[in-house]
């Protein structure tokens, strides 16, 4: 999916009011996922459901990220520019209907678990895909589920029939909202210095990509997917049917969201019961995309968010952290480093997925397991090879007598 990290206002506006509901609309969508996003990223961090172990990021991968991210949109736009727009629209929508309902599915599953009487009939699942045999063994999927979440998935498969038959801005925020969420939830930094070099390297990509070339409003209005956050100023007037859209990359709104939920975790590691970092950076959050939206509507001109999201979720808690004394803590704080106390501490971690349980299982078999001596010298292979014979012995133990008096006279 490509990175898109802008807002901009359709071509012609609507009225006073209806502009002013779609800005607040997209700056409200905008914080929902970033504020349960990041609540979410603690519950996932001390998890203990495999399915849903984070992806941490590393100072490699943010150093990367925006290389990777540009050669995406470039050759998107040219793909749109080469190709029919048409054929390179339906095989991604059928690329994003799939992946819209898993994320919604999961988004919704803890919401829907609240629903389900006690007397549901709740059965376990696990879907397993292995490639090779033997020793040779490698899994490829091990996902565990149950029937809620097979409930849940029917519920999302209704909104992404929807989306794929009628393309409606409402389905494709609900579908832009489930993969925001999922975004901050499931993509961890791993300390603060990686996600300054992320943000640092995507706020050059934004601005470039944005101010330089018309290549990412050009992609992002061409590509009919939900990649984007979208609601329209003339919704007073039209209703439902509106079509005259603001527009949110997602991008704007995943990357600042994850340096967010680090900077809750690291407020939790501090066990000092405030969330103090956290709700600075989202007050940040809020300030600069305010900022984007009212710069936007001025010069009436797509605005690369980042350009103010940065400085602003980045300079806020560094200034706190400078205040408080604490600016040694938040640089040198490693979110993966965390080890809760019922988690054991691995070095190494063995080729088996599952949940907790079936690694634990697998760990105490391994320990469990015969271990043969290898015997330490030829006379206790000896030894080994004739344990009930004590003429074998009795020899044995004179020819090391002798060969140890010979090595003494030598000595001497």
């Amino acid at each position: 999916m490509p990175v898109t990290l802008a807002l901009w206002e359709a071509e012609a506006g609507g009225s006073p009011e209806g502009i002013a509901l779609a800005y607040g609309s997209l700056l409200l969508m905008a914080l929902l996922p970033i504020f349960f996003g990041a609540l979410r990223s603690v519950r996932c961090a001390r998890g203990k459901n495999a399915s849903d172990m984070p992806e941490t990021i590393t100072s490699r991968d943010a150093a990367r990220f925006p290389i990777i991210a540009s050669c995406t949109l470039l050759g998107l736009y040219l793909f749109f520019k080469i190709f029919s727009q048409e054929y390179i629209n339906l095989l991604l929508s059928m690329y994003f209907f799939v992946l819209g309902i898993l994320a919604l599915s999961h988004t919704i599953s803890p919401f829907m678990n609240k629903f389900f009487p006690a007397t549901f009939p709740n059965r376990q699942y696990q879907l397993l895909f292995t490639q090779g045999s033997g020793e040779n063994k490698e899994e490829i999927i091990n996902y565990e589920f149950d029937t809620k979440d097979l409930v849940c998935l029917g519920l999302s498969s209704i909104v992404g029939v929807w989306y794929l038959l009628r393309k409606h801005w409402i389905a494709n925020n609900l579908f832009g909202l489930a993969f925001s969420l999922n975004g901050v939830e499931l993509l961890h930094l791993n300390n603060v210095s990686t996600g300054c070099i992320l943000l640092g390297g995507l706020f050059i990509y934004d601005v470039f990509w944005v101010f330089g070339t018309n290549v990412m409003v050009t992609v992002a209005k061409s590509f009919e997917a939900p990649i984007k956050l979208v609601f329209p100023q003339d919704l007073l007037e039209k209703g439902l049917e509106a079509n005259n859209f603001a527009m949110l990359g997602l991008g704007d709104v995943v990357i600042p969201g994850i340096f967010i939920a680090l900077l809750l975790r690291f407020d939790i590691s501090l066990k000092k019961n405030t969330h103090t970092y956290f709700y600075t950076s989202f007050a940040a959050y809020i300030f600069g995309l305010g900022l984007t939206i009212f710069i936007m509507h001025i010069f009436k001109h797509a605005q690369p968010a980042l350009l103010y999201l940065v400085p602003a979720c980045i300079g806020f808690p560094v200034l706190v952290a400078l205040a408080k004394g604490e600016v040694t803590e938040m640089f040198s704080y490693e979110s993966s480093a965390e080890i809760l106390p019922h988690t054991p501490r691995l070095t190494h971690f063995p080729t088996v997925s599952g949940s907790p349980a079936s690694l634990a299982d697998s760990m105490q078999q391994k320990l469990a397991g015969p271990r043969r001596r290898r015997p330490q010298n030829p006379s206790a292979i000896y030894e080994e090879s004739n344990p009930k014979d004590p003429a074998a012995v009795t020899e044995s133990k004179g020819t090391e007598a002798s060969a140890s008096k010979g090595l003494e006279k030598k000595e001497k």
